[in-house]
């Protein structure tokens, strides 16, 4: 455990999208610091496993449920579900969110707002429903830590994912300012490329050429990220509130041709991800 977490321990996080990735590193790191858990996806047999895998390394509490965060009622049925367990939630991580890869002009109206729905209604909703339900009647403040994707000078490719991610971003600095007198923290980390499973679903030509367009010239490591929100989540994070925290390896720095080396596809094409 590379943070200092002992302000958190004994306290409750609660993490969406914690069923693989980033996810679960960050649970992993959140046990490891002594606190209790709170983990939401949509694969429930993967939070199953996962909370298997915490409980038999760590001391702590967790409770899991399966949950579609792109859904309207499903932040205030997970909130509900924390407070039938009497539990008070401290940190919110809004880690769910999705996209796939397309040229922008053949992005469909329902692909554009499945990408929309998850990454910015569901963070609202969820950041929302957690305020209203648990950290303003708390009376003790507390932390919500919004996870968004860096560059921020475009997304080739996705471009559904640009948009939604930028108007997170914007969203963490309005409710920053509309939650402080209740002493709540929103901050925001902007990831860039990290060495997770998700990666391999995308085309092997953006994977063969993700690490390149870095200027560190390697992949994020999830542990990396989980060390950064667990900062966040430390009293030190207060002063982070509103702000944008970018770990991208200075991918955002980066400018070249475009679309950038390794992206395109044979015919200097972006490939269009085949979708289920």
């Amino acid at each position: 455990m590379m943070a200092n977490l002992d302000s958190w321990r004994g306290k409750w996080a609660l993490v969406t999208g914690a069923s693989s990735g980033i996810g679960w590193a960050l649970a992993e790191e959140l046990a490891a610091g002594g606190t209790h858990l709170v983990l939401t996806a949509r694969r429930r047999q993967r939070l199953a496993k996962l909370r298997r895998e915490l409980s038999s390394t760590h001391d702590v509490e967790i409770e899991v449920l399966a949950a579609d965060l792109g859904e309207p009622k499903a932040p205030e049925e997970v909130l509900a579900f924390t407070k039938e367990r009497g539990i008070t939630v401290d940190l919110l991580v809004n880690n769910a969110g999705g996209q796939f890869f397309s040229p922008a002009e053949l992005i469909a109206a329902r692909g554009w707002r499945a990408v929309w729905r998850l990454n910015v209604e569901g963070m609202l909703n969820m950041s929302e429903a957690a305020f209203e339900l648990a950290l303003e009647p708390a009376g003790a403040g507390g932390t919500i830590v919004n996870v968004t994707l860096s560059p921020h000078h475009g997304m080739p490719g996705m471009a559904h994912s640009g948009s939604a991610r930028a108007t997170v971003e914007a969203l963490t600095r309005e409710l920053a300012l509309r939650w402080q007198h209740a002493g709540v923290s929103v901050t925001a980390v902007a990831a860039g490329h990290f060495d997770t499973e998700v990666l391999a679903k995308y085309p092997a030509s953006v994977r063969a050429g993700a690490s390149r367009t870095v200027p560190l010239q390697r992949l994020g490591t999830v542990a990396e990220h989980a060390w950064l929100v667990a900062l966040l989540a430390s009293p030190l994070g207060k002063a982070f509130s509103g702000s944008t925290v970018t770990l991208d390896g200075a991918r955002d720095n980066w400018c070249g041709p475009w679309p950038p080396p390794g992206l395109a596809d044979e015919s200097g094409e972006v490939p269009t991800e085949e979708r289920r």
